[in-house]
Parts: structure tokens; C-alpha cells; sequence
């Protein structure tokens, strides 16, 4: 089993692959930009740094975005596993992932992900009854998943946003965890086998979900406006080098043409 620093998530001499770090994304240079200055500007300003067949795909991916189902992991140990589930997630056009870190920080290996981490909202959390509490203040259903005593999960109602807690490769969710739930979750099973490895449960569940939810909303994506606009403006920034410079200066220059003293007829 490797073993990694506390603190950088950098993998001990040795090893060569990078883990990444999900911290919760507190508003950072990008963001902050987005505020100041707007995301109409941003993109005005950037578009033409990009290639049309990038904006497009961005528009593309932004219309099926999907809010309302939202994958939640408690303590998960294998960086591959948790790599996977935000790989898959992100494919599956989810907007958020939120780990719970009682006792294991949450890891990524970087080679899995590749890069996709970056256009989700991923939040952390120390303990799972905060985060069950809010994902039910936002009108969220929280299911917990359990082999046994649970609902099928084609029976899941998803007439309502539903957020659905994984445990760890080792020990599953804790009782805990499970209590403040909603309600509980099973996935089918045929075989000998007693259970799924941890990224793909996540991704037969939210699949499954995700699907029906689309399904049930007549369309593919249901971010509002505002969140469109935001996300457009940040992923057109992710994808110039030295964006928020370039924002900077060009609004600057905008600026002083704006004030700029009228010539005096001789």
C-alpha cells in the first residue's frame, strides 16, 4: 500500500502519480473576477481566444448539466476509486460531488481524472450530518446505499432532487451516516458477489438516476441562467492561459478609452 505526505498530497519519492487535492472550492482569482467585472465581459473578452468549435462544445456540455443529482462519498480510501467516481460523475453531466472526511482525506489520482475535476463543484465536508442537512435545505432527497433493507433502486423517486451517500471500499456507510438519511438504496445484484467496488456503484447509481431525472424533467440539463452564465465565464477563463491578466488589461484599456478626454477643435 503506498503511503503519502499528510499534508501536499504528493505522492512519496518513488511513485508517479500525482494525487490531486479537493479541497472545497472557496471563490478564488477566477471567481473573483466573474464578480467584478461580470460574466458577459468575461466571455467577450476571451471568445476570441478561443476556437468557435471550443465555445460550442462548452454551450453543448452546459445545457446538460445536471443540478439535481448529486453523488456523495464518506471516507474513501483508494485515490483510483476516488479519481473514478469524479470522472465518471463529471461524464455523466453532474455539476457537484461532495466527500465526507471523517477519518481519511479524500484523494485523487491526477492520471484518472485527467483534468476533469475542473469543471465540477466539488465540496467537502467533516462530518455527514452537516452535509446531509444541507443538501435537505436545498430540497434535496439523501439516500443512503445498503445491500440489505433498502429500496430498489429503480424505484427511486425522482420527481424530487436526490443526492446518494457512498461509503468506503472497507466498511460501507456507518450506521450513523445511514440514520440521517432519508431513506436507503440497493443495487441489484445476480451474482456471488456481495457488493460493487466504490466507483462503480456510483456510477450504476447516478447513471440510472441522472437518466431518469432528465427523463422525468423533459430535458437534459437544469442549471438555471445565472449558474449558465457563471460556468460559461469560469470554463472559458480555464481554458486561456493567464485569463484572469488578460481580463484585467483588456477591461483597463476599455477604460481609460471610455474617460478619455474628447480632442479640442484647434
Amino acid at each position: 500500500m503506498r503511503k503519502y505526505r499528510e499534508r501536499t498530497l504528493e505522492p512519496l519519492a518513488g511513485d508517479d502519480e500525482p494525487l490531486l487535492a479537493t479541497e472545497p472550492r472557496a471563490p478564488d482569482a477566477i471567481d473573483r473576477l466573474i464578480e467584478r467585472h461580470g460574466a458577459e465581459t468575461i466571455c467577450s473578452v476571451l471568445a476570441p481566444l478561443l476556437t468557435a468549435e471550443r465555445m460550442a462544445r462548452i454551450d453543448v456540455v452546459l445545457a446538460a448539466r445536471l443540478g439535481t443529482v448529486i453523488p456523495v462519498v464518506e471516507d474513501v480510501y483508494e485515490p483510483h476509486n476516488g479519481a473514478a467516481v469524479i470522472r465518471s460523475a463529471e461524464a455523466l453531466g453532474l455539476q457537484e460531488l461532495h466527500v465526507i472526511e471523517t477519518g481519511v482525506r479524500f484523494q485523487a489520482a491526477r492520471g484518472v481524472t485527467r483534468g476533469c475535476h475542473r469543471w465540477m463543484d466539488l465540496q467537502r465536508w467533516r462530518d455527514p450530518a452537516p452535509c446531509v442537512a444541507a443538501l435537505q435545505a436545498r430540497g434535496f432527497v439523501v439516500l443512503a446505499t445498503t445491500p440489505h433493507s433498502a429500496i430498489p433502486l429503480e424505484q427511486v423517486d425522482v420527481s424530487r432532487p436526490v443526492a446518494v451517500m457512498f461509503g468506503n471500499e472497507h466498511a460501507g456507510l456507518p450506521a450513523a451516516t445511514i440514520a440521517a438519511c432519508d431513506g436507503a438504496v440497493a443495487l441489484p445484484m445476480f451474482g456471488f458477489t456481495e457488493s460493487y467496488n466504490l466507483s462503480v456503484s456510483a456510477a450504476l447509481v447516478t447513471s440510472q438516476l441522472a437518466a431518469r431525472r432528465r427523463a422525468h424533467l423533459g430535458r437534459v440539463g437544469d442549471l438555471d441562467p445565472a449558474r449558465i452564465a457563471h460556468l460559461r465565464a469560469r470554463w472559458y477563463a480555464l481554458k486561456v492561459r493567464g485569463a484572469v491578466g488578460v481580463v484585467e488589461r483588456t477591461v483597463s484599456r476599455q477604460t481609460r478609452a471610455g474617460v478619455a478626454p474628447e480632442p479640442q477643435s484647434p
